[in-house]
């Protein structure tokens, strides 16, 4: 619904591909569920169904290159999950669930963590991340790790997204030669290829929600504190938060409440108490667009014709299931913050990575920011092939977080954000969430110029660490588009709500692989 014509010859020029039978395609996490239960499938039958799919898609035939490392207990994990439901029961909404984890969430088990870094390589995690802990706890398979962009796309302001040293390049799976965005890369495409049920991403600024809109599927960004980021190697501690990435809402909703909680190795998760719920499924309604006052960001739609036609056609669906649509409504201009929201990142950065590197303990293949920048220039022809680490180096250059330089920085980013923001506007129209294009849809992939800039909403709730939720809203010639509910802190039930709604009255997500 809501797509361009001429999708599928577009797609082949770009270098589609043919997508096989799969008896799990676009299978949900409940379907999952009520199969097991009726003995239709088991915890293995699923996991080996996707471990083919990987080898498959993954490695063989387009190569989408999404899953840099298949976790060799993955069958192990599902037999037990297996027995366990016949002597015990379920342990979670998750189990017998085959998930894929983001290259910078610590799994302490036989695979790596390396945020996609030949620097390192070979280094093990000490203990389970949090979320990760929440997954198991749940029942999850932890099938492998997806593939990112390097260091979540913080190394360069020239990077390529879903490249790394370690990984390589990860394809969109709806035109190869087009980028899967980032740094959320392979999660994103092995979501939306059907290589896994769901995956978790992470997110800084976009790294979620763009690779979600780029690769067709629903991703949710949490509020900072709603998640907790201990065992995720950092970005900036102000704005850094995991979230899942799914093919429906009802799926990203059920991920969600597994993931949340209080956790004291992260302080601001405790800011959640009260405001987190364990099951965000019971806000779901598909009904919910009905009164809902919404606001339009236009000065985010900088899309060119063909996609606006898409966002046109959205809010015209929104406006015919009872939305209230108010438009448009005006947040300050990104120019306002300048270079506020670079300079906490470059301070937040230096002090994050040393602290997350110091807690690997002496096993460390590099224990500080500048001994990856030494790694990196003792190995240009591997990891500075295509580009540089100039982000790096200018966030080596920054003293502690009690600067002055940084406390300014942080104030205008929370002024700018929240309070001349979000807020002000939300309070001003009386909001129940604002919306705008998350991307335009996917650039080629470009080793002399890097990324391209198609347009973009996430900023807003980046800064203020507020919530996103980007669902797909249609394609343009054989590309996805997603649309983003954004809004206040702890908003998430609202949200979810929203996209849900819309989700259901749109059926928008079409499945990569042309025919």
């Amino acid at each position: 619904m809501m797509s361009a014509t001429g999708a599928s010859g577009a797609a082949r020029e770009r270098g589609g591909w043919s997508a096989k039978s799969f008896r799990l395609q676009e299978m949900t996490i409940a379907a999952m569920r009520e199969a097991m239960h009726a003995e239709r499938e088991t915890a293995v039958s699923l996991t080996s169904a996707y471990l083919k799919r990987i080898e498959e898609v993954d490695r063989s035939g387009p190569r989408l290159n999404s899953v840099i490392e298949v976790n060799p207990e993955a069958l192990a994990i599902a037999r037990r999950l297996d027995r366990e439901r016949k002597e015990k029961g379920t342990r979670g909404p998750l189990h017998g669930i085959p998930i894929l984890l983001k290259d910078n969430i610590d799994t302490h088990d036989q695979m790596m963590t390396t945020a996609g870094s030949l620097a390192l390589a070979g280094s093990i995690a000490v203990r389970d991340a949090f979320v990760v802990e929440r997954l198991r706890d749940a029942g999850a398979v932890i099938l492998g790790k997806t593939n990112l962009s390097e260091w979540a796309n913080f190394r360069s302001n020239r990077s390529t997204s879903g490249w790394s040293g370690r990984g390589g390049q990860t394809k969109n799976p709806y035109a190869l030669n087009r980028n899967p965005s980032g740094s959320s890369s392979g999660s994103a495409v092995a979501v939306s290829a059907n290589l896994c049920a769901a995956a978790m991403g992470t997110e800084t600024n976009g790294s979620i929600v763009s690779p979600s809109s780029f690769n067709g599927i629903v991703g949710v960004k949490p509020t900072v504190g709603l998640v907790s980021r201990a065992g995720i190697i950092p970005i900036a501690q102000s704005q850094d938060t995991a979230g899942p990435m799914t093919r429906t809402v009802m799926d990203a909703a059920i991920l969600l409440g597994v993931l949340t909680g209080d956790d004291p190795r992260d302080r601001d998760t405790g800011r959640s108490r009260g405001k987190a719920y364990r099951d965000y499924t019971q806000f779901l309604d598909p009904w919910g667009l009905g009164g809902a006052r919404i606001g339009v960001v236009r000065s985010l739609f900088r899309m060119r014709a063909n996609a606006g036609k898409v966002f046109e056609g959205a809010i015209a669906a929104m406006k015919s299931a009872g939305a209230k649509i108010i438009d448009p409504v005006d947040l300050p201009s990104q120019g306002k913050l300048g270079d506020a929201e670079f300079q906490v990142l470059l301070y937040e950065f230096k002090a994050g990575l040393n602290a997350y590197l110091a807690g690997l303990g002496a096993r460390a293949p590099v224990r500080t920011l500048k001994e990856v920048i030494e790694f990196n220039e003792r190995n240009r022809d591997k990891e500075m092939r295509w580009f540089g680490q100039e982000t790096f180096i200018k966030a080596e250059e920054k003293g502690p977080l009690t600067e002055k330089a940084y406390l300014d920085a942080r104030a205008k980013c929370l002024r700018w954000s929240r309070d001349e923001g979000i807020d002000a506007i939300m309070d001003q129209h009386e909001l129940d969430a604002l919306i705008a294009p998350t991307t335009g849809p996917a650039h080629v992939t470009d080793y002399v110029y890097g990324n391209r800039d198609t347009g973009g909403s996430s900023t807003p709730a980046a800064v203020a660490g507020y919530p996103s939720v980007t669902v797909p809203a249609g394609q343009v010639l054989g590309l996805p588009v997603g649309l983003s509910f954004f809004g206040r802190a702890w908003s998430e039930p609202v949200l979810l709500k929203l996209a849900f709604s819309y989700e259901q009255l749109t059926q928008a997500r079409t499945a990569p692989g042309c025919e």
